[in-house]
């Protein structure tokens, strides 16, 4: 990696910290200048127009979303253990941690670009299906070394999955819900008694 492509990324990694607390609309060239140490015409370099500074922002965040979440649950056996795998870790992943302090970005920026047409929300959108997508082949793959039960629909188990991890989202950043980690470990493990093999 060169000296160019590392200082850009570690922009773009305090800019995805600046997101997860801000937001994607509210990341702002001056506020990001500051925290790097650069000038406005410095970060002007590196990314051109702020919605290019946007749209990497959202590249690194959904990054690291694979990194932290996704690649360490593929890792695990197929089957129930990669589900759980993937639940604890997309729970962890929503509470914070120092690189992400207000939690997922994508999350964030869906609510945010919902309504708003354009190159940004065709990203975060196209991330947000891959994500179910995977989903429902982690669930196929449960069905087909019969630890989900056949008859499984798995696109309305990848739905209750992702509304109960939305819902979490909610509950504990928004609501600030003192049984939300509760209330989702018990619809997780009653979504996987109903998935199940019983006749394992």
């Amino acid at each position: 990696m060169s000296k160019g492509e590392a200082t850009k990324r570690q922009i773009l990694n305090i800019a995805v910290k600046l997101a997860s607390m801000q937001g994607i609309n509210g990341l702002t060239i001056g506020d990001l200048a500051k925290k790097v140490g650069m000038s406005k015409s410095g970060l002007f370099a590196h990314f051109g127009a702020k919605d290019r500074l946007q749209l990497k922002v959202l590249e690194m965040a959904a990054q690291k979303f694979v990194e932290l979440v996704m690649r360490p649950a593929f890792q695990e056996p197929v089957g129930e253990a990669r589900i759980r795998a993937l639940f604890t870790n997309w729970l962890k992943y929503i509470e914070g941690t120092d690189e992400l302090p207000g939690g997922s970005v994508l999350i964030a920026a869906s609510i945010e670009l919902d309504d708003q047409p354009g190159e940004l929300r065709d990203f975060v959108k196209n991330a947000q299906w891959e994500l179910i997508h995977n989903i429902e082949k982690a669930i196929q793959l449960a069905i087909e070394v019969e630890d989900f039960r056949p008859d499984l629909k798995v696109r309305e188990f990848a739905f209750s999955l992702y509304s109960f991890v939305l819902g979490y989202h909610h509950f504990r950043r928004m609501l600030e819900s003192p049984d939300a980690k509760q209330l989702i470990e018990k619809s997780f493990e009653g979504l996987m008694i109903f998935a199940r093999n019983k006749n394992r």
